[in-house]
């Protein structure tokens, strides 16, 4: 944490400039989250989420196409440069100068629906999620009616500056009209969402994901302000997720061992590694499933799951570049045991 940015918190408090408070209080959190002081994180977090701005109880006007979304305190595990554009979000809707739209787009699990509600909280906004189900319609032309007026009562919710509206997996109303069965539905619904994005109210910010963005309308990309690629995931960052994603989990189930250089080397068995909804899954179904009475029996647990093969093979294990005493923790059984077999096979 910088003087700058403590002097700059008394400044904005004194100012009344709320939105700038919050913008330097966010980055002293993400410099706490980059020194691996999750929790200091987290607590700044939570008091911008609770504080500061009054908020109020708001009841949806009895729609049937929007669904309140309550937030909470989950962790989310982003690398750094899509990290950097959460924190340009924050800024672009605080500077209030009409940049309200963004597209999440990449593969499943890779944080697109987390990111929004994360963004929620850090902006103190509540977060209403679009339902399809209700807003799809099989009688002709009645989707894009029923689009119509989702965007009237978008623009009528009262305390607009106070939202977030959610279109998770925007696809079913964003397909390429050109490469759609029933062209001329498709492309009225399309064009609804078009007009009501067009005459969208400036503080009311929208936020779509996408997991097909290659087959995604043209013209509507074009009305998003900003485009964010969560594909952007190399090894590293994934290991590093993975890294903390147990620690987490370790603070939860406290019999399970310790030792993230072995946790890396077992997660990098598994090419490509997956993004951090499937990688949170992977961990946390093996610390479950362990046997608490064996600290490292979760270590087998997360083998089993990425290579079987290996988990009956201590020498593979150690082609694999495994020292003995990570063999150990994995198969149970003891380095000196493993010392016998491998002189074995050496003779």
């Amino acid at each position: 944490m910088k003087k700058k940015d403590i002097l700059n918190l008394i400044k904005y408090h004194v100012d009344n400039n709320d939105s700038s408070f919050r913008e330097v209080a966010y980055d002293i959190a993400l410099d706490f989250k980059n020194n691996n002081e999750d929790e200091l994180c987290d607590y700044i977090l939570s008091l911008l989420s609770a504080t500061n701005t009054f908020v109020p109880q708001m009841i949806t006007p009895n729609s049937e196409y929007l669904r309140k979304v309550e937030l909470n305190n989950k962790h989310l595990y982003l690398p750094s440069d899509i990290t950097d554009e959460m924190k340009g979000i924050v800024n672009a809707i605080g500077y209030k100068a009409g940049i309200n739209k963004f597209l999440f787009q990449g593969a499943p699990g890779t944080g697109k629906t987390e990111s929004a509600k994360h963004l929620a909280r850090i902006l103190n906004r509540q977060l209403f999620v679009v339902d399809f189900d209700n807003l799809i319609d099989s009688k002709l032309g009645q989707t894009s009616k029923n689009i119509s007026s989702l965007f009237t009562e978008i623009n009528l919710l009262p305390y607009s500056d106070q939202v977030i509206i959610l279109f998770d997996e925007i696809d079913s109303l964003a397909m390429d009209r050109t490469n759609s069965r029933d062209v001329r539905e498709m492309g009225r619904a399309t064009s609804s969402v078009l007009k009501g994005f067009d005459e969208l109210n400036d503080d009311i910010v929208i936020i779509a994901t996408t997991n097909l963005f290659d087959k995604f309308d043209k013209a509507l990309i074009r009305r998003f302000d900003k485009v964010v690629d969560f594909n952007r995931y190399t090894q590293d960052d994934l290991l590093e997720i993975a890294e903390s994603i147990t620690e987490d989990l370790l603070k939860r189930f406290s019999f399970a061992g310790r030792d993230m250089r072995l946790l890396k080397k077992i997660i990098s068995l598994k090419n490509p590694i997956p993004f951090p909804g499937d990688l949170s899954n992977l961990i946390k179904t093996s610390i479950a499933f362990s046997d608490s009475k064996n600290e490292y029996n979760y270590f087998a647990c997360l083998l089993k799951q990425i290579d079987a093969s290996l988990l009956s093979s201590p020498s593979a294990l150690k082609e694999k570049g495994f020292t003995l005493r990570e063999i150990e923790k994995i198969t149970n059984i003891s380095k000196s045991t493993l010392s016998r077999e491998f002189a074995k096979d050496e003779t």
